[in-house]
């Protein structure tokens, strides 16, 4: 029987400045259900990348005084680099600027959408906010500015051309009421419901090359335009899988039995939910089966952006708290709907607290008593699971159905429950008192330490293949820590596997 395939991909990002920690939440949880659906033996694809054909690279570019080219090819590194201190398992990184797969895809799609009648060129004038590179309906400015970016929209008068999106409003609404185009949380589905009922109106795909200082794929037959930079990136979901060139991997990772999961924050919603589905369904080509749209990491309650300055870099973050505090802090905290503020402290208290203080704490104390009592080899006993046991089973498959809802906090709680339930194991066993019951002769204990260490022994397994998907070199250091020797069959002598974590003080 073949594995089931799952295509997991992340929005990406323009590079018109350096990565921020905002956007490290969204590769992060991208990675979780990357890692959790090789774990469960499914086939697994997952890509990443950057938007570089923006009008906002361009400013920024000329801002810098340094060619486009070469500003966004430094600006991409960036983000390829977060791969090493994000600990992630991307399996693809796309560029739009300058990845062989990328234009051909892009001349397709329009191609395909051309031949249907869904583009046709027309005069068009608007409010145009270059941050969300979109044009915005007066009637959605809070007091005349973008309700993204606070700023000032451009009034832009052009030739353009334009997407039928209004062909495929009653397309669109089957199926995201039937299911089949799945939105998470509700919140987000009953948000585009409304979109679509308020009415769908044609959008411009395309820029005069003059206004797009000739950046970007320029429109097939007509090279006074460019492909609009939405219409661009949106495409990367399927030209990575080598769409244009008629690569096998299209027909085998974009095909009706994978399950195809984009992971998007809530700016950009529509995009994903309105314009790329009816990109596809203009094109002939199978939707995504779910979006997951996650809201914004705020500090001092302001959105984190590149562009308002209110930043943080998740690089250096993981160079002052390590890899496993940023992304236990993402994964434990963010909640599934609703946005989070993000501190260093909280981050360091969280860590603190539950990788040290908790995980680390717990795998301690069983390896120093297996040495303690029993000289570090593991009992053997022909006990069965245990209430300990059971809990451990039950945590796993709540991981499962917490990640099958996108709901990354429930599941991290899942797996803390592996902790409470063995230091409540500990507290009601009292391995000290059974070792001494057991020196004294005393055989009448209902639990003998040799089933209280050993159930000890596989929780802490467990919590290792529990925690991999959220924090794979944590559980890396605690699958080494309770892995017993070849030579001797003994663990490894105890080890502080997290320290805490002390901040400098304020110069």
């Amino acid at each position: 029987m073949n594995a089931r395939r799952t295509y997991i991909t992340t929005t990406i990002p323009y590079v018109n400045a350096q990565p921020h920690v905002g956007f490290a939440l969204e590769l992060v949880q991208a990675d979780v259900l990357a890692r959790h659906a090789r774990q469960r033996g499914e086939e697994v694809r997952a890509l990443t990348g950057t938007d570089d054909n923006s009008l906002k690279n361009v400013l920024a570019a000329k801002a810098e005084g340094v060619p486009v080219q070469e500003f966004v090819d430094r600006n991409a590194e960036a983000f390829a680099a977060l791969r090493g201190p994000l600990d992630l398992s991307f399996d693809d990184f796309i560029r739009t600027s300058s990845d062989p797969r990328h234009r051909s895809g892009v001349e397709r799609l329009w191609e395909l959408c051309d031949a249907r009648g869904d583009l046709y060129r027309r005069h068009y004038s608007g409010l145009y906010c270059v941050g969300c590179e979109q044009f915005h309906a007066s009637e959605d400015l809070l007091e005349g500015r973008c309700p993204e970016h606070g700023t000032e929209p451009q009034v832009v008068s052009e030739e353009n051309w334009f997407f039928r999106l209004s062909r495929y409003e009653a397309r669109l609404r089957e199926l995201i009421v039937s299911g089949r185009l799945r939105i998470e949380p509700a919140s987000r589905r009953n948000e585009i419901l409304s979109l679509i009922d308020s009415g769908l109106h044609d959008f411009s795909v395309s820029r005069s090359h003059i206004r797009a200082r000739g950046w970007g794929i320029p429109v097939p037959g007509d090279p006074s335009q460019v492909v609009y930079v939405w219409w661009d990136a949106l495409g990367n979901y399927v030209t990575s899988l080598g769409f244009g060139d008629d690569h096998p991997d299209f027909t085998t990772w974009w095909a009706e039995s994978t399950r195809r999961i984009h992971l998007v924050g809530k700016g950009v919603i529509r995009f994903h939910a309105v314009y790329w589905p009816a990109m596809l369904l203009s094109a002939g080509l199978p939707l995504p089966t779910e979006i997951l749209v996650h809201d914004y990491l705020t500090i001092g309650g302001r959105k984190i952006s590149k562009s308002s300055g209110v930043t943080a870099d998740p690089a250096r973050l993981v160079e002052q708290v390590g890899t496993d505090a940023v992304r236990w802090w993402l994964l434990r905290e963010v909640p599934r709907a609703g946005d989070a503020d993000f501190t260093l402290e909280r981050v360091v208290d969280r860590a603190n607290a539950e990788l040290a203080g908790g995980v680390g704490n717990l795998v301690h104390r069983t390896v120093t008593m297996i040495h303690r009592y029993r000289g570090g080899a593991v009992p053997r006993t022909s006990a069965g699971a245990g209430a300990l046991g059971l809990a451990c089973a039950r945590a796993r498959a709540a991981i499962g159905e917490a990640l099958g809802d996108f709901d990354f906090r429930r599941a991290t709680s899942a797996a803390w429950r592996i902790v409470d339930e063995a230091n409540r194991a500990i507290d009601a066993t009292r391995p000290w008192e059974l070792a001494k019951a057991e020196r004294d002769g005393d055989r009448l204990a209902s639990v003998t330490l040799d089933d209280a260490l050993a159930s000890l022994h596989a929780a802490c397994v467990d919590l290792a293949t529990c925690l991999q998907p959220f924090v794979p070199s944590a559980a890396h250091l605690i699958a080494a820590q309770c892995a017993p020797g070849p030579d001797d069959g003994r663990l490894p002598q105890s080890s502080a596997l997290f320290p805490r974590i002390e901040l400098a003080a304020p110069a």
